[in-house]
């Protein structure tokens, strides 16, 4: 059953509107997948900004133009690195541990529990992991674009690239509340994608506990692929609309 990725996604959203809704198991993933994610997420979002900010700074010094350095670290931060990078993190954190869990729960043949007890997998199971991760990327990523902007006019203070009032005067001029729609909007998507594939791996474990770290692996491995590929032509697209 669900050996096909298609498949299980279809049958992963149509049980979304379907009894019953675990909503303790929602509030649980939001926690896990959100909120224990905040530190590692603002790390490296701060150390992200830290290398944009001397690179960037480094290169337009060289043309006189560092009073731009604020307007590139803040854009590149809020429409692209900001929601990357933060998948990626999370591809790596909780996607994983989706795999295991739910890989693990298959080995030991707890599923079958489920189906034995009347409680629908995937209800239990995928739902409240898939809205969680819909739900945390674009929190997750707000957090990461804000912290690394702050980093990057910390590194550029620092550094006498700029001044901190002129950097927060040019974060405003040239970052509009539009700007982090695209980001956003990838966010989400990224969250699903995410939630689906680790999912999928883990519910077509096979027999054997060597088989769970397999799909762990394969599991981070094509969710990160499938983020960075979606990513462009995510891009293509956002710009036709946010321009």
């Amino acid at each position: 059953m669900y050996k096909n990725l298609i498949s299980f996604i279809f049958h992963s959203l149509k049980a979304i509107f379907e009894r019953p809704f675990f909503f303790s198991q929602l509030w649980r993933q939001i926690y896990i997948i959100g909120a224990d994610a905040l530190l590692l997420i603002s790390t490296a979002a701060l150390a992200v900004g830290f290398v944009l900010a001397l690179q960037t700074g480094v290169t337009l010094q060289r043309f006189g133009a560092q009073k731009y350095l604020a307007a590139i670290v803040g854009l590149s931060m809020v429409r692209e690195l900001g929601p990357v990078l933060t998948a990626l993190l999370v591809a790596s954190r909780s996607g994983s541990g989706i795999t295991a869990e739910i890989g693990a729960m298959k080995v030991t043949q707890q599923i079958d529990a489920l189906r034995v007890s009347a409680i629908p997998p995937l209800n239990y199971l995928v739902v409240p992991k898939l809205l969680a991760c819909i739900v945390c990327l674009p929190l997750l990523t707000v957090i990461a674009d804000v912290v690394g902007v702050i980093g990057g006019g910390i590194l550029a203070v620092v550094m006498e690239m700029s001044t901190a009032g002129w950097y927060a005067k040019i974060t405003a001029q040239f970052i509009e509340f539009a700007d982090f729609f695209p980001g956003l909007i990838k966010a989400s998507f990224f969250g699903f994608l995410i939630a689906s594939i680790s999912a999928y791996f883990g519910f077509n474990t096979q027999r054997g506990t060597q088989s769970v770290g397999k799909a762990t692996t394969t599991a981070v491995v094509t969710s990160s692929l499938a983020i960075l590929i979606s990513d462009v032509i995510l891009t293509r697209i956002l710009l036709i609309f946010f321009s």
